[in-house]
């Protein structure tokens, strides 16, 4: 039970991140909302890509993607250029002023991180990030493996168990 209690106050801590969540949201710029500012983190760390890959990335429908790359596009921070190995496809990447944007909202939340932050040692900085990390790969390799079947309940305690009476399928 023990091992319940300790997921249970799990979820309340996820819960009460919300509110760190919101912070950092507000810090944002009034043109680039959460959804935009992700787009620019993620062609920032990996570089010119496919929609398909950015929804993917994000883990978000393609219409959701379509529309925080228009934003993006409208503004000036990011192109759709032609894929040259796929004519009917694009490739995003940012322009300079995506790169000053991407920037200038590192700026905001390593400042904002910084201010909360500072009654934490570098070491607990460095542990959060690790931890945090690990949690994001666990949920990834959630995502990419195939779900696994539901196990049968356990039967109660000191019950034995029914033995297979069923006859084995004749083979031809």
């Amino acid at each position: 039970m023990a091992e319940q209690a300790l997921y249970e106050e799990l979820v309340r801590q996820f819960s009460a991140f919300g509110a760190v969540k919101r912070e950092m949201g507000r810090i944002l710029p009034s043109d680039c909302p959460a959804g935009s500012a992700a787009v620019l983190t993620l062609l920032g760390r990996h570089g010119e890509m496919r929609m398909s890959r950015l929804a993917e990335l994000l883990s978000v429908d393609m219409s959701v993607t379509s529309r925080h790359v228009a934003h993006l596009a409208e503004r000036g921070w990011l192109e759709r250029s032609p894929d040259p190995a796929d004519k009917r496809s694009r490739l995003l990447h940012l322009t300079a002023a995506g790169e000053a944007q991407l920037d200038e909202l590192s700026r905001r939340t390593t400042r904002l991180l910084a201010e909360r932050l500072s009654d934490w040692t570098d070491e607990e900085v460095v542990r959060l990030t690790g931890l945090m990390a690990r949690l994001r790969a666990s949920f990834d390799d959630c995502r990419a493996a195939p779900p696994r079947p539901p196990r049968p309940p356990a039967p109660p305690r000191g019950a034995r168990p029914v033995p297979d009476t069923r006859t084995p399928a004749a083979t031809t």
